[in-house]
């Protein structure tokens, strides 16, 4: 487990499950949610669940879940969440990364799930890998990310740090005002084509590729960020 990865999650624990809560409307996740459908009594893998808000609505509609997550903190709300209101949801506390998977070795998952997570994992191809063994062939990938090509707004930081370029990819710290979450714990810049490619390395076919547009209340005070493309949803098949 990146020691780094864990701390700065489990520092703003209760932050994340207070500014996130069950009531899922944003579109990007709302669209996730579509594209991993049909999940009905079907093995569902989350990965870095957090505090289990998409695990939970998984599991409500009828899927087998288990999530995944590097913080000890996060999975703690998600544990209590699961004690008062049972779902039948398994946690896990590992690291996506790490070589050594024994969670991994019970049957393939049908579906796998990533809703914003990819540019929270320092190491994205290990993640990927790890991702398309855990897939069953023909199986389904469905993640979201803040779009690639987002440059930012007035008050808004886009994928990459200000004074920067799209192509310079690396972990930084956002420092726009109403950038409130990737502030306290940054995030792993890269183009789409590292994207796409490396889920094309690992077997992972593309199969959709949505933008869904921001809420009208999230543009309200965005009007210049709103401009451009803020959100990618990607749904991948496995080969085989």
């Amino acid at each position: 487990m990146s020691p780094r990865q864990a701390a700065r999650y489990d520092a703003v624990a209760d932050f994340y499950a207070s500014g996130w809560t069950d009531a899922i409307d944003d579109p990007a996740s709302l669209r996730l949610l579509s594209l991993a459908e049909p999940i009905a009594c079907r093995r569902v893998l989350d990965l870095a669940c957090g505090h289990g808000r998409v695990t939970r609505e998984l599991a409500r509609r009828r899927a087998t879940v288990t999530g995944v997550d590097v913080s000890a903190a996060l999975l703690a709300v998600a544990r209590e969440a699961e004690r008062e209101s049972a779902l039948g949801i398994t946690y896990v506390h590992a690291d996506l990364t790490a070589p050594d998977q024994p969670w991994l070795s019970t049957s393939p998952y049908d579906v796998v799930t990533c809703n914003f997570g990819l540019s929270d994992i320092d190491d994205l191809d290990a993640a990927i890998d790890a991702t398309a063994r855990a897939l069953r062939p023909g199986g389904t990938f469905v993640c979201s990310i803040l779009h690639p090509c987002f440059p930012g707004g007035h008050h808004v930081s886009g994928s990459w740090p200000e004074g920067g370029r799209y192509h310079d990819e690396g972990w930084w710290r956002a420092d726009g005002e109403l950038s409130s979450l990737r502030r306290q714990v940054g995030a792993n810049h890269r183009t789409l084509s590292t994207y796409l490619n490396t889920f094309r390395r690992h077997g992972l076919r593309l199969d959709v590729l949505a933008e869904p547009e921001p809420p009208e209340t999230w543009t309200a005070e965005r009007r210049d960020a709103a401009r451009h493309p803020v959100f990618l949803v990607a749904r991948c098949v496995k080969g085989g």
